[in-house]
């Protein structure tokens, strides 16, 4: 058995997930000793932290072990020893960092969403597959305890035929005037990437296609709550994207869907997000962690009474989806596909173009809501 070792320029280390989810993802995997490959080998990533704040890298590198760090992009991607190149930056300029990195002859693995429009994202997929190398977005949701139950409730048929679908998602954002934002201000910048449509709706389209049916046209609208918010610096600034976003989506198979997102509501629902899947055998309502069914057989017979206060919790009629095994954190269980990915050539379920398919519902999201109408999602092969 051999250690193989893997260079990684991972750009937008300190940012808030490059710090917390990415870094810790691939030193939690040099703690164990590698990852294991199917030849018996195990792969060492070696990441190196690359960023514009040297201070700040160089903190983060002493935290975890004294890991290299540059705020040089270039000489990273020049180096010849760097084999994958990760980007977790803010959204504007992805997809020419992304170029750069590919003309490079560098694997590549992307936060979404990959791009900035859907040509840019599609630009983006051919490039990747003309440069020959392995490429590849974020899917991390699918990963976590709670989405990954509701897969296994759907993989054992036990919902039968889907009927309809709804994700409720959001949390009200401080403006960083009452008190501090837990958003960064570029999150409510357009020149940032930012705006709730482009930020979450990728996502969207991978967990609802992987988990309920595949989208086939949209009605959206969007609209700005908070149109004024302070950033980082004290300074006041207008908010020029959307914060709050409604779509009705209609699935293949013929099943509707209704999605609300919000950064300007109060929780009060089981998670921060909540996805209910209903069919003609049962039901499933999962979160981040929990997931919870009625079958036909145990499903209540409500009757609607205006005369008294129900006694009956709702809640309770639902039964847990047991854990059947150890859950790995979702941003790690990405890594260690990629990796094997790059290493052994292993299946990799979220190439580029699964990227650009989140670009796709994003502007299809746009379109429909500057024309208040439906907007059709025609299939994206690959």
């Amino acid at each position: 058995m051999a250690t193989r070792t893997l260079r990684i320029a991972l750009d937008g280390a300190t940012g808030r997930l490059g710090s917390s989810q990415h870094v810790r993802a691939l030193t939690d995997i040099r703690a164990e000793g590698g990852l294991p490959l199917a030849s018996g080998d195990r792969l060492l990533p070696e990441p190196v932290l690359l960023g514009r704040n040297p201070e700040k890298l160089a903190a983060l590198a002493a935290a975890n072990g004294g890991l290299a760090w540059s705020t040089d992009r270039d000489a990273l991607l020049a180096d010849p020893g760097i084999a994958i190149y990760f980007d977790a930056v803010a959204t504007a300029g992805r997809a020419e960092r992304a170029l750069a990195a590919l003309a490079a002859g560098k694997h590549v693995y992307l936060e979404k969403p990959i791009a900035s429009s859907l040509d840019e994202a599609m630009g983006l997929v051919l490039a990747a597959e003309r440069a020959g190398v392995k490429h590849g977005v974020v899917q991390d949701k699918l990963f976590l305890p709670g989405f990954a139950k509701l897969a296994r409730v759907r993989r054992s048929g036990a919902l039968g035929r889907i009927l309809s679908a709804k994700l409720d998602f959001g949390w009200w954002v401080f403006d960083g005037i009452f008190a501090p934002a837990q958003r960064t201000s570029w999150n409510y910048r357009k020149a940032g990437g930012g705006g709730l449509v482009l930020d979450m709706f990728p996502h969207w389209r991978y967990l609802i296609e992987g988990l309920v049916a595949d989208i086939r046209a949209v009605s959206c609208r969007i609209a700005t709550a908070v149109p004024q918010r302070r950033d980082e610096a004290g300074q006041l600034f207008d908010v020029d994207v959307e914060d709050t976003v409604f779509a009705t989506l209609e699935l293949d198979g013929g099943a509707l869907m209704q999605v609300s997102c919000s950064w300007a509501t109060r929780v009060r629902r089981d998670d921060m997000v909540v996805l209910q899947v209903d069919g003609s055998d049962g039901s499933a309502v999962c979160g981040l962690h929990r997931c919870v069914v009625q079958p036909l057989h145990a499903t209540p017979k409500p009757a609607w009474n205006i005369a008294q206060e129900r006694s009956e919790s709702f809640y309770d009629q639902w039964q847990a989806v047991p854990e059947l095994g150890p859950t790995v954190n979702s941003y790690r269980a990405g890594w260690e596909l990629f990796l094997r990915h790059v290493a052994e050539d292993a299946p990799f379920p979220a190439p580029l173009v699964a990227g650009a398919r989140g670009l796709q519902l994003i502007d299809a999201c746009y379109r429909s809501d500057r024309g208040r109408r439906w907007i059709d999602l025609p299939p994206i092969p690959g």
